[in-house]
């Protein structure tokens, strides 16, 4: 493959059972033109190994960029990822979504120019993201609501977005009153509409630093297309030790500036002021 057709940045940090379980995703994907660029934000040496080994297994390309640790700084490593890409199309998401087989087809089947893409995730337990295996990814298993259910999930509208396929899944991509926000989890878009708006506000650590990008680039005149229901990925659950009200408010203050000001553009993105 000499130039893939999207580029897939998945954040990471110290978290490589969670982050082979999603690479495992990627290898059961019907669409085969992409590369992997792995944006991690500063992991130790298993992360390494894990990426060593699975290059040697997968058929697609891993792509590696590293900064060393210090604190939250995914809105940094985002924008080195994003340098890196090779692609002209772009989808993010993150090393605890394990992506349904058709995920990335469904991103390449919706993007057009002038858009991005706005999916969501499918949220699970702590007790079901544990037990789910390799095998399990790769026989898409683990997308099916009745193994989930033997597995100890609960019945819940929200179980729609694993069942919902074709004209169901269009119109309750249609019906949803969920914003078609830019989510760090599940969104792509064209490389250049995403350099024209300068990346990720540098400034911004725990917290919508994603959403502020995509107000960003609703303010360059980039509108968005809801395919939460559409384009599916598992959320394996984590704790948090990085959330702090004191970041949510840093950038609830940033993203209110960027909306009254209408601003497409942000000096602390990947082109610094000289």
């Amino acid at each position: 493959m000499s130039k893939p057709k999207i580029s897939i940045i998945i954040s990471t940090y110290n978290s490589e059972a969670w982050l082979e379980k999603v690479l495992w995703s990627y290898a059961a994907q019907t669409y085969k033109e992409f590369e992997i660029v792995i944006a991690d934000d500063g992991s130790k040496q298993p992360t390494f190994d894990l990426l060593d080994r699975m290059r040697a297994e997968v058929d697609f390309p891993i792509v590696h960029v590293w900064h060393e640790d210090n604190g939250f700084q995914k809105s940094q490593i985002l924008n080195k990822a994003i340098l890196k890409c090779k692609a002209d199309y772009i989808l993010m998401s993150d090393g605890d979504c394990i992506a349904r087989e058709d995920f990335v087809q469904v991103h390449m089947d919706y993007r057009e120019p002038g858009f991005f893409l706005s999916g969501g995730y499918f949220m699970l337990p702590m007790s079901i993201s544990e037990v789910i295996t390799k095998d399990d990814v790769i026989s898409q298993r683990c997308f099916r609501v009745h193994w989930l259910k033997e597995h100890g999930l609960k019945v819940s509208f929200k179980n729609n977005k694993l069942t919902a396929s074709g004209f169901k899944s269009k119109l309750l991509n249609a019906m949803t009153p969920t914003n078609a926000s830019w989510n760090g989890h599940n969104a792509s878009g064209w490389k250049e509409d995403i350099l024209a708006v300068n990346g990720f506000d540098e400034r911004m650590q725990y917290g919508g630093q994603d959403r502020e990008l995509g107000e960003r680039l609703f303010n360059y005149g980039i509108k968005s297309k809801q395919i939460r229901y559409s384009a599916i990925c598992l959320h394996l659950d984590h704790p948090r030790g990085y959330k702090n009200q004191e970041s949510i408010d840093k950038n609830l203050a940033i993203r209110a500036t960027t909306k009254k000001e209408k601003r497409a553009w942000t000096d602390f993105g990947i082109k610094k002021p000289v």
